[in-house]
């Protein structure tokens, strides 16, 4: 295979692998195989209806294989790729829609277009952009990708919608639009160029016609006496390219399925016994247009190889990063599983500590439950309903039984200070409950922030499970903390604190020996009952009791902490390793179950790495060589 075979060749693969892969042209595929498959060119078969476009593609294929009929007879675009194989091999057709059968009888090959035409457009004369992919692979071609598209038309007939006419256009445009599309503009021979439909949609989109094949087909056909050189050797509409004339199988030959190789050989002896067109008979022929384009395939294939090589670059890059992203397949054995299973286990410790550590949000909301929520509840507690001037004469009433107290209450101050202690349960359960949930959020969120996890749902539901199993142990104890902290400022309260307070009562005045009257009895013992007596009780047991809130203000937050956050960063997967280590092969590989959608997107992109490595490989080895 020659230099340039080899290169056409490559695209035509690669090619081929973009559409299979890519689903190219039906709206579901990748979007940059689908610039890689429109950076590579191809050839669009245009023309009018009836000019002859299927009979220059069965020439060129050395086949007959497509539909024919009168009116409207290619309905939806077919993406022709031949592919040359060697000499001596056998000829065979597939489908992208039938991947798996290989089609040797083309007349069946015909018969799958017209079906699969009429799966999406139903037995009538619509049509549809959504393209037919077929390969050929036969040693009687050139590598080429070429695209049949419906015949332009300028009326609708009974069964066609009244913008067919622009409907088929518009689908026209859409591949001749594109700049590395090369126009094949079948134009018959019997008709005035001047009225040719593929002419002039070819020279609106392709005005310097660096694009634009011309070929004119039905030769044998023009009447006596005239002939078509104007336009062959470019007088009548002058191309960059030259003209290319053909000469079709007739009606006959094609009723009785004449040999195409018979049909090749009649085309080029007509050309050779012509005395219009036998000067320029090594330059006409359907064999000669399939040569024409594959070397200008290959100058412009060449001049775009290093765009082409750039965009294939590009998509290596991105589809290892998404490979890494993914991750790679799991193993199959119970110790990598293992190890598998703990190397990701590692990587959600390290996202849930850098929550709590600050280096990624979240942990910044404990702080605020100790920081607002608690103080917030305290200030909230009913101090004031219960250190009513009502309440605290009831309390130290009860306490002194049925002889009312001396001097200072004691057993009423203990019962005031213990009721008020009491309300300090609830804050502290609410801060231990608070920091759990921020605990389990933090987790939810790490499941979700580490990468690898992603893949496999039910060890990301095993995992979760356990840390929030570990999480209700840590808040069980931390609860078991608080309440302890407020317990044991009920068991024993401060005697200093009282001792610094000014006596309930003064003493009584003692006069000396030179005055003989005693002092009258002090304000003090006058109110010892009153209700002045009793606020003083009320204020002292507040001072005392805001005294024990600053204090466990500061003690609750170090208990949650020790108790919950420390032993969360110290042992949050305890319970899972414990858990884990019990499991054998079998049901490691259970946690190990990846999605299936995730295991196809990871084959898809293995597929597609291999595709261009290789063709960035096999574009290196050929593309300089001249």
């Amino acid at each position: 295979m020659t230099t340039m075979e080899s290169l056409i060749g490559l695209v035509n693969r690669i090619q081929r692998a973009c559409t299979v892969l890519g689903d190219y042209g039906g709206g579901t595929g990748d979007n940059a195989f689908n610039s890689l498959w429109e950076a590579l060119p191809t050839v669009a078969v245009v023309g009018g209806q009836s000019s002859g476009k299927s009979s220059v593609l069965e020439s060129i294929v050395g086949r007959d294989f497509l539909p024919r009929g009168s009116g409207i007879v290619t309905r939806r675009p077919l993406v022709l790729q031949l592919h040359k194989t060697e000499e001596g091999t056998e000829e065979y057709a597939e489908f992208l829609h039938l991947p798996k059968r290989q089609f040797t009888d083309f007349a069946l090959v015909r018969k799958e277009i017209q079906d699969e035409t009429d799966r999406i457009t139903g037995k009538s004369k619509q049509i549809s952009p959504v393209p037919i992919h077929l390969s050929i692979f036969s040693p009687n071609v050139v590598n080429l990708t070429l695209v049949d598209l419906p015949g332009l038309t300028k009326v609708a007939v009974e069964g066609q919608p009244e913008t067919i006419v622009e409907d088929i256009e518009s689908m026209v445009r859409t591949y001749v639009d594109k700049p590395n599309c090369i126009i094949l503009a079948i134009s018959p021979a019997n008709q005035d160029i001047a009225t040719s439909d593929a002419i002039k949609l070819a020279k609106e989109v392709d005005p310097t016609g660096e694009r634009t094949f011309g070929v004119l087909t039905k030769l044998d056909l023009m009447d006596k006496g005239t002939n078509a050189l104007d336009v062959l050797e470019g007088r009548s509409y002058r191309l960059q390219h030259p003209w290319v004339g053909i000469v079709n199988r007739s009606q006959a030959d094609i009723n009785r399925n004449a040999d195409m190789m018979l049909a090749r050989r009649k085309e080029r002896d007509y050309f050779d016994t012509s005395p219009d067109y036998g000067h320029l008979a090594s330059k006409m022929g359907s064999e000669y247009l399939a040569k024409l384009l594959s070397k200008h395939l290959e100058s412009v294939i060449r001049s775009r190889i290093p765009s082409i090589l750039s965009l294939i670059n590009k998509s290596i890059d991105e589809l290892e990063r998404e490979l890494d992203k993914m991750g790679r397949p799991v193993a199959v054995d119970a110790g990598a599983q293992l190890y598998t299973i703990l190397e990701m286990c590692r990587a959600f410790d390290k996202v849930f500590k850098e929550h709590l550590d600050g280096g990624r949000p979240g942990g910044d909301r404990i702080y605020g439950v100790f920081d607002n929520q608690l103080p917030a509840a305290l200030k909230k507690l009913p101090f004031d309903r219960h250190l009513s001037l009502q309440s605290v004469k009831r309390i130290v009433s009860e306490a002194d039984g049925y002889q009312p107290h001396l001097i200072a209450p004691e057993q009423g101050y203990r019962r005031l200070i213990e009721g008020a202690l009491g309300y300090f349960r609830g804050p502290a359960e609410a801060s231990v409950d608070a920091v759990h949930f921020v605990l389990k959020e933090l987790v939810r969120k790490s499941i979700a922030e580490t990468q690898d996890l992603k893949r496999f749902p039910s060890l990301q539901a095993e995992l979760a499970a356990a840390a929030n199993t570990s999480l209700e142990k840590f808040r069980e104890e931390s609860k078991k903390s608080v309440i302890r902290l407020v317990e044991m400022e009920s068991a024993y309260l401060t005697a200093e604190f009282f001792r610094k307070l000014p006596q309930e009562m003064e003493r009584p005045a003692i006069t000396n020996s030179k005055n003989q009257t005693a002092a009258s009895p002090s304000p003090a013992t006058q109110d010892q009952y009153g209700e002045g007596h009793f606020r003083r009780i009320a204020s002292n047991v507040s001072a005392y009791v805001s005294m024990v809130s600053d204090t466990l203000r500061n003690t609750i937050p170090k208990a949650c902490v020790y108790c919950q956050v420390r032993q969360a960063k110290l042992a949050l997967l305890n319970y899972f390793y414990s858990q884990i280590s019990k499991r054998e092969g079998k049901q490691l590989g259970e946690l190990l179950d990846e999605d299936p959608a995730l295991m196809g997107r990871r084959l898809e992109c293995a597929q597609r790495l291999e595709l261009y490595k290789k063709a960035r490989d096999e574009i290196d080895a050929v593309a300089w060589v001249r």
